[in-house]
């Protein structure tokens, strides 16, 4: 469950919650807009927004992330609305969690630990639940010595027990550090069977599906291939790699694959816990690289692909750029940026159909280019 055990396990009742964050000066979106991705994030998380606070300056305070003045307000809009939580639109060190949790009375969640909740409710597969747990506990060690009162109690899982004081924190820290080493073991063994099944297919090529969370990745799964794959208009519905054949015009047969979504300050750890998931892009032949062309943020978020591909050493794999979502999209000209990015760009919709030809045409071309047929003599 976690999320502090869904905040001391009042488990179906609405957590209402505050949202607050620094935007850079020169930034001049209302607090709603700098933080309406995080709103999303918090809805997916089944949180229910009760007010959203940004405060402009250069850098979040070292210490307490928003200056004295408004982490008053904070602490005053809490005590008004009566929410049970705060939500910080970054990742928080543990000085400065502490700081504001001592200041606002509340839990204070970050933007990485939220993510982490949200994967934890997706994670169907003991693949992704595992990588899950791993990516959440290299979160909090750090972090016990203002966590440690709230983290589950497992059967069967790491024995964090109560009692106050640093030696009962040095024991969870270390119970936690052999259950990291534990987990990583178990997902080496699980990426070496990844790479030899991704190497078997060495023979057919291979695309596959990457692009910012929600930008329909899984929906365009199902439009080319009937793969049956679950899409909702939810952040990170799809957490495990699927790979199907899909049929080109002509009869050739390429193997497509679905992969994780990324997103704005995706935490490090999930990068890392997820690499055996993301085998599958690592070892493509080609990338489709999904852009939500509706997006009023849709080159930002292609930036943020970008570098995480990069990030994964994935940035030599050659790519054609989706833009998906053409249906939404009324004025056509605003795609101009996104196309100027470089390299091959496709309108489509995978809802409709619309440009699914065009893109079949595209891989086609690609494929005559990097393929050359072998005369025998």
């Amino acid at each position: 469950m976690t999320v502090r055990e869904r905040l001391h396990t009042n488990e179906h009742e609405p957590v209402e919650a505050i949202l607050f964050g620094v935007v850079p000066h020169g930034d001049d979106r209302s607090a709603a807009e700098a933080l309406a991705e995080l709103a999303e994030l918090a809805d997916t998380g089944e949180f229910v927004i009760a007010g959203c606070m940004a405060q402009h300056r250069r850098h979040p305070d070292p210490q307490t992330y928003l200056g004295a003045g408004k982490l008053e307000e904070l602490a005053e809009a809490v005590a008004q609305t009566g929410a049970r939580v705060v939500i910080a639109d970054d990742q928080l060190s543990p000085a400065q969690g502490r700081n504001i949790e001592e200041a606002v009375k509340v839990i204070v969640l970050d933007r990485a630990e939220l993510i982490l909740h949200i994967f934890g409710i997706h994670a169907r597969t003991p693949q992704a639940r595992l990588q899950v747990e791993l990516a959440r506990l290299q979160y909090q060690v750090p972090r016990l010595k203002r966590m440690w009162t709230h983290l589950e109690r497992q059967r069967g899982g790491i024995a964090v027990r109560g009692g106050a004081g640093e030696k009962q924190i040095d024991v969870d820290r270390s119970e936690i550090r052999a259950r990291i080493a534990a987990l990583q073991q178990d997902l080496e063994k699980i990426e070496s069977r990844k790479v030899r099944e991704v190497r078997t297919r060495a023979d057919r090529f291979t695309v596959a599906l990457v692009g910012y969370t929600n930008a329909g990745k899984s929906t365009l799964m199902n439009r080319l291939t009937d793969a049956g794959v679950l899409a909702e208009d939810r952040l990170f519905s799809t957490l495990d790699t699927r790979t199907r054949p899909w049929r080109l015009p002509g009869g050739r047969v390429v193997l497509l694959s679905d992969t994780v979504g990324f997103i704005r300050k995706l935490p490090h750890q999930l990068v890392a816990s997820f690499h055996a998931t993301l085998e599958e892009a690592l070892n493509a032949d080609l990338l489709f690289v999904l852009v939500d062309g509706s997006s009023q943020n849709a080159l930002q978020q292609l930036q943020v692909v970008e570098e995480v591909l990069e990030h994964l050493g994935a940035a030599h794999i050659p790519r054609i750029h989706v833009l998906n979502k053409a249906d939404q999209i009324s004025d056509r000209s605003v795609l101009t940026p996104i196309r100027s990015h470089g390299g091959v760009s496709v309108l489509v919709s995978a809802l409709t159909g619309d440009g699914i030809p065009q893109l079949e045409t595209a891989l086609l071309e690609h494929l005559a280019s990097v393929e050359s047929d072998v005369i025998l003599l």
